[in-house]
């Protein structure tokens, strides 16, 4: 069950901000309207507890990509966008590269012989990272992308990593559920945290 809010009127960098700082995030709908979501139950996948299938560590151990922060967040949050159905509108994606001059939205890029392949992004507010979207164009390349960026949360501090809604994918990756009001109170304290992505 999710919470849908008031539409979103225009969309901002400080809205957004706001809006995470508080426990909620904006989505498109098909027709490209925006509200805001409060899921109660949150998704959250604890940093200590992240679940790293045998078979992805082997695909680790081979090394076959190479894996960048933040040097193509407009490829990656384009790749993520790119499917059939897709809540990152063409307002989502100006506004989140907006933030990502702030240094406040971050990628984690996933290459194969110099193509992007794959890669996840998200929002990061003091010890806090709000999962946004990940995409693949080949096999385990977002799994990839995600082993890789809890590893530098952890080494950076972050003690909350958000993924919003639980799903069967976030699942396998070690997401929970816990009342918003849990959720609220992990974010408070990690918003007041002195680390940096």
């Amino acid at each position: 069950m999710y919470a849908k809010n008031e539409l979103v009127e225009m969309l901002t960098p400080d809205m957004v901000i706001w809006a995470y700082q508080n426990g909620y995030f904006p989505m498109a709908e098909d027709d490209g309207e925006l509200f805001w979501h409060a899921p109660d139950p949150r998704a959250v996948i604890p940093l200590d507890r992240v679940k790293i299938a045998r078979s992805l560590r082997q695909v680790l151990k081979k090394a076959q990509f190479d894996v960048t922060f933040n040097k193509d967040f407009y490829g990656v949050i384009c790749g993520c966008a790119d499917r059939d159905e897709t809540w990152i509108s063409p307002e989502i994606i100006e506004v989140y590269a907006d933030l990502h001059a702030m240094h406040l939205t971050h990628s984690v890029e996933v290459w194969q012989d110099g193509d992007l392949v794959g890669g996840l992004y998200g929002v990061a507010l003091g010890g806090a990272f709000f999962g946004e979207s990940m995409f693949s164009r080949v096999s385990n390349a977002s799994k990839v992308a995600f082993v890789h960026l809890t590893t530098h949360l952890r080494k950076q501090g972050f003690t909350l990593l958000d993924s919003q809604y639980l799903n069967p994918f976030t699942e396998s990756l070690g997401a929970i559920e816990i009342p918003f009001v849990d959720y609220k109170r992990q974010l408070m304290e990690a918003l007041q945290l002195p680390v940096r992505f």
